[in-house]
């Protein structure tokens, strides 16, 4: 593949993240304000109950992404076709249950949502699930073509067609709404965007690259050994929708359509904290699965998950520490009135989850060695925990009640177990991770106590003073924390590219 297929599409994806942020930042105040607190929470209702049937992809996703390489490599076409034959045919089979699977929720929505929602409320949300529904269950089969342009290393493509529909999506959603339309319209203009998406994904693939589907003797061993590599992946994606898709499923049945746009709006808050640790992984992760093989001792594995995780810190606790101070503000000004819980909600997520971010280059570990069994089977168990606390904890405390047992099933097991399963069986210097990043939280926990007596004499209730209550704290904290929390390497990751522009100038 050509280099700049890969260096245009790993810029593109910054330019995908950067949008979503933005789109996350600018568009949905707007959105929220125009369609009310109950019409985003029917929406957010519906795509969490969908959100659950997309996993019934079971990992094949990943499978025919790494199988097609694999094929490619060794240059067996007829092979490569064949697969694809056999995935399409199983996705239009995953289709037609994830169908099934909505009409029966559809059906029987009456009896999950009656005792929280008016008659009218529940009309709007069966019509929605229904379209949600509709929209899965024709993805399913067309996906095979993302997989497949993924694995062909068209980043080029991909990207510049995910950018156009961001924007266009954005573009015809802030009309509509100007006109009075909300969440049904919302849903059909996605729909319309992601059927238009997957077609243009299918020409791609059948006038570009030439793919074929070969719907040969059907490969049982074969299957069997996709799904022995997709079962892990699948487990993850399980515990993935328990813990960000269940609450807004479990608030809609017992503190009604209000509660679950506000935990929803929290929810946005996570997956942007989420991206920022993402982003930064990205760029150095890719040589670690070699060095995983490499490496007996384990020394260069915790070297570089100490340094991975110092860089990685040095972002997520700008970004933790600025929302807490500025975060309640923020989120007045940005969704409006009434979601003042949803700070709260948010800390509880960002606090635990900071943990797992500034190491997820364990991930990359335990994959490199083929030993994402234990984590896998913990994250489902403690997920279940946390399903059957949230419960009882959302009918009794509403939102920040179905948080904090999403919070503490997020410190028993990403935090506590993992951490002690690092030390003990990857042989993962946890012990020094934890004393670099205790030495690097000094000058943020000072300036935090700090900052937060200043701000109390001080109302921040218009854009303007809450800008320039950050640019003042980032003018004292970035200089103190670049000077005394950063060692000498992370300083010249920084320096080194501005030394270069400088030179080149």
């Amino acid at each position: 593949m050509p280099v700049s297929q890969i260096k245009s599409g790993a810029f593109l994806s910054y330019v995908v993240l950067v949008l979503n942020n933005l789109v996350g930042l600018l568009y949905t105040p707007f959105m929220l304000r125009m369609m009310g607190k109950s019409e985003y929470g029917l929406y957010s209702i519906a795509a969490s109950i969908v959100a659950y049937l997309t996993i019934l992809d079971l990992g094949f996703g990943n499978a025919i992404v790494r199988y097609t390489a694999k094929f490619r490599a060794e240059n067996k076409q007829e092979e490569q076709y064949e697969m694809f034959g056999m995935f399409f045919l199983l996705y239009c089979g995953i289709g037609l249950i994830a169908l099934l699977a909505g009409g029966f929720l559809y059906w029987n929505a009456e009896n999950i949502f009656d005792a929280s929602m008016t008659a009218n409320e529940l009309s709007r949300t069966k019509i929605i699930l229904a379209l949600m529904v509709f929209n899965l269950a024709i993805t399913f089969p067309f996906s095979l073509f993302g997989s497949i342009i993924t694995a062909y290393e068209q980043f080029v493509f991909q990207k510049v067609i995910a950018i156009v529909r961001i924007i266009l999506n954005t573009a015809t959603m802030i009309v509509l709404l100007n006109l009075g339309y909300k969440a049904i319209t919302m849903v059909v203009v996605a729909t319309v965007f992601n059927v238009l998406t997957l077609g243009l994904n299918f020409w791609y693939c059948k006038h570009y690259l030439k793919i074929k589907l070969k719907f040969a003797r059907f490969q049982w061993n074969f299957l069997k050994e996709v799904s022995v590599y997709s079962f892990w992946i699948f487990l993850n994606a399980i515990m993935d929708r328990i813990y960000w898709s269940t609450g807004q499923f479990v608030l809609g049945a017992y503190a009604g359509t209000v509660v679950v746009a506000v935990f929803a709006v929290a929810i946005q808050l996570e997956h942007m904290y989420m991206s920022f640790s993402s982003a930064i992984s990205g760029v150095f992760l890719p040589k670690v699965t070699a060095m995983a093989v490499r490496e007996s001792d384990g020394r260069a594995i915790s070297d570089l998950f100490i340094k991975t995780g110092r860089i990685q810190y040095c972002v997520m606790i700008l970004v933790l520490t600025g929302f807490f101070l500025f975060g309640r503000q923020f989120i007045r000004l940005w969704a409006g009135e009434g979601y003042d819980d949803a700070y709260i909600i948010s800390m509880l997520f960002f606090v635990p989850l900071t943990v797992p971010l500034i190491q997820n280059l364990g991930i990359t570990i335990l994959q490199a060695r083929n030993q994402m069994k234990f984590r896998s089977l913990l994250y489902l168990f403690i997920s279940l925990l946390s399903l059957g606390a949230q419960i009882p904890l959302s009918k009794y405390y509403g939102g920040i009640g179905c948080a904090c047992a999403i919070a503490g099933a997020l410190v028993l097991g990403q935090i506590l177990v993992m951490n002690v399963y690092y030390q003990v069986k990857q042989k993962i210097d946890i012990v020094g991770f934890w004393i670099e990043i205790i030495k690097m939280s000094i000058v943020p926990a000072v300036l935090t106590v700090l900052t937060y007596y200043v701000l109390q004499q001080y109302a921040l209730d218009t854009v303007v003073k809450l800008v320039a209550g950050i640019v003042l704290y980032l003018v004292v904290y970035l200089p103190l924390f670049f000077t005394l929390s950063m060692n000498a390497y992370e300083r010249d990751l920084i320096l080194k590219p501005i030394k270069k522009i400088m030179k080149s100038r």
